[in-house]
């Protein structure tokens, strides 16, 4: 069988970090589908800019928006919600198959957001009318300010993909959001049958910014030296192996039985950026020790062919649990603030977000202002 394939007899699901039009237009999100059981997709502002500000498949798009004027930031919300809609639309047969539990499309928030919970809400609740499907997230950043930002979007009934995830006190304050959402729409009389939620860590950047600092304390102190050294790769898989048993803790609790009663579902551990930075180190490092049940793991196309490939489906997201304790444990030993350590990444990934999603914008106004004048 498909390894990919395998890893849903495991309990996790697969999807695609990568949208654009000619994507979903020439088949080829069917094809993963049929072939590789994928189940849903993930994007962001980087992902649209290489999509839109980079391709030419949306020259018509831009064309019609420009003839009726509309600004930058209209052109590109109508360009990503139809791409959003069109690939809902190939997963609809998923979603209704398993009765809402996969076949998702994410749509993010406005980085430039982030740290704004009215304007978060806001436009949340605009990106949700707008797409108009049931199997899509909107996507809110894990900052303090999109915390309570979540709580009112589930309390809407606005499916919500909490993006940024880094740390773990930030994902247990991310649960709490979850299952207060839940609780005062409840209070409100409302339905919680078909709201749903996913929490997505992004992994691959925690190694990043850990094994540099792992490095430099084993050069500057020869007593701590043999335990960073031994630690260097390890804190991203470790803490996301934490973030399963918290998971599971939270979500066998009385609290979320009594909402469980009512049909809703867990809010599922999303494992994002998994594609490896490193070229000495095993491509798919992201995925083997992270496959479990109740979980998703959102693949780069490289990451998802190398998987297809090579990769060996065994569950092993609650092996070695001793060893994952441990390195958190060691971390602080050394001297790494994980705390510290997931604030910086936050505030680099807003940025990052950030960055690609000006870089859109002005080449769609750059396009809009040429087609203008030629007209």
């Amino acid at each position: 069988m498909n390894r990919t394939k395998q890893l849903h007899a495991q309990g996790q699901s697969i999807w695609l970090d990568y949208i654009r039009r000619n994507f979903v237009v020439e088949g080829e999100l069917r094809k993963l589908i049929e072939e590789d059981d994928l189940t849903g997709i993930t994007s962001n502002p980087t992902i649209f800019d290489e999509a839109i500000a980079r391709g030419d498949e949306y020259e018509n798009a831009i064309q019609r928006a420009a003839e009726r004027n509309l600004s930058a930031d209209e052109t590109y919300t109508e360009i990503a919600i139809a791409d959003v809609q069109m690939a809902a639309d190939e997963f609809r047969e998923v979603f209704e198959r398993t009765k809402g539990a996969d076949g998702y499309v994410s749509l993010e928030v406005s980085p430039h957001l982030a740290y704004d919970t009215e304007g978060t809400v806001k436009q949340a609740r605009e990106l949700w009318e707008r797409v108009a499907r049931p199997n899509v997230f909107i996507k809110i950043p894990g900052t303090a300010e999109g915390i309570p930002a979540i709580r009112r979007a589930i309390a809407e009934g606005i499916n919500i993909n909490i993006t940024l995830l880094f740390g773990l006190n930030r994902y247990r304050e991310v649960t709490e959001a979850f299952l207060a959402g839940l609780e005062d729409r409840v209070s409100a009389g409302q339905s919680i049958e078909r709201v749903a939620s996913v929490a997505s860590f992004f992994l691959s950047r925690i190694d990043l910014l850990v094994d540099p600092r792992l490095e430099e304390i084993a050069r500057q102190n020869r007593g701590l030296a043999a335990k960073a050294q031994r630690l260097r790769g390890k804190t991203a898989i470790a803490c996301a192996k934490e973030a399963y048993q918290i998971y599971k803790k939270v979500f066998a609790s009385e609290r979320f039985r009594r909402l469980a009663v009512r049909g809703v579902r867990t809010q599922r551990v999303l494992w994002a950026s998994t594609s490896t930075k490193n070229p000495q180190e095993r491509d798919v490092r992201y995925v083997e020790p992270l496959i479990g049940p109740d979980t998703i793991n959102t693949m780069p196309r490289k990451t998802l062919d190398a998987f297809r490939d090579h990769g060996d489906p065994t569950p092993r997201l609650e092996e070695n649990l001793d060893e994952a304790c441990t390195v958190l444990r060691e971390l602080g030993e050394v001297g790494v603030d994980l705390d510290a350590v997931s604030d910086q990444l936050e505030k680099q990934g807003v940025e990052k977000f950030n960055q690609p999603f000006d870089h859109l914008h002005e080449e769609l106004q750059r396009k809009l202002s040429h087609l203008t004048v030629g007209r």
